[in-house]
């Protein structure tokens, strides 16, 4: 009878529980199961967009290849509103960026590459259109504007051809001394092998004018004098006087 009891008080002691806390029970599980439905909607719902993004770069890209640049734009405008926060939108920048080349339009496609370099995009990504930028700022005749992109990336993948780019603005702009150091750093960069053209960077710094305004004191300490060159061009005045003896 006791344990009968006992278990009665069990029971009750159950339902006394259960009558005060039970809501906070259901209410507890219900959360976690919204929160897991949520997670996987979440999930299902970017992996969808990762997957119409790719359909739609992939058409992009044929049409770049293809040169239809109407049917390019529209599919990279389609990217950058719907999918902007996803790797093929930053990826069409690139994309777009050469076929704009392609068609002789630099400004559209120096646009598009500073359009990647404000946007969320990686690093990687930035790195190369950075690349392609100063490429085309050269092309444009802007050499400043290469400085200002390039110095202080640290970059080491891309390190020995920012530095040539570098070398190359700094020629633009009559700086010699310091496109001689860049082009030297390339050369001596153990890393730029596989990245540059080092024959091509030997070349351009072989190119390069002389420097001569550091020599000149030197030079001009080796000249004889002025008064020295007239007094031993002038006759010895005892060897006149014995020719008149004579």
């Amino acid at each position: 009878m006791d344990d009968l009891l006992s278990e009665k008080e069990q029971i009750d002691q159950i339902r006394s529980w259960w009558s005060e806390y039970g809501g906070y029970v259901i209410v507890g599980v219900a959360a976690g199961a919204l929160l897991l439905f949520g997670f996987n909607y979440y999930q299902n719902s970017k992996l969808t967009a990762q997957l119409e993004a790719s359909a739609l770069y992939e058409t992009l890209t044929n049409h770049v290849v293809d040169g239809d640049l109407d049917s390019a734009e529209r599919v990279s405008d389609q990217l950058a509103t719907a999918f902007a926060k996803t790797t093929y939108a930053a990826q069409s920048n690139l994309a777009m960026a050469r076929l704009y080349m392609d068609r002789n339009r630099d400004q559209d496609a120096a646009d598009a590459l500073n359009e990647l370099l404000v946007s969320a995009a990686s690093e990687e990504l930035k790195a190369v259109a950075r690349l392609r930028l100063a490429r085309i700022l050269l092309y444009q005749d802007k050499p400043q504007e290469v400085i200002d992109l390039l110095e202080g990336q640290d970059n080491l993948a891309f390190a020995a051809t920012y530095t040539e780019l570098l070398g190359d603005a700094y020629h633009a702009l009559g700086r010699t001394a310091d496109a001689q150091a860049a082009y030297q750093q390339v050369l001596m960069d153990p890393l730029s092998q596989g990245t540059v053209d080092q024959q091509l960077v030997q070349w351009k710094a072989l190119d390069l004018p002389e420097v001569q305004i550091e020599n000149l004191p030197a030079e001009a300490a080796a000249e004889p004098a002025t008064d020295d060159v007239v007094e031993s061009n002038a006759p010895n005045a005892s060897d006149d006087g014995d020719e008149a003896v004579e």
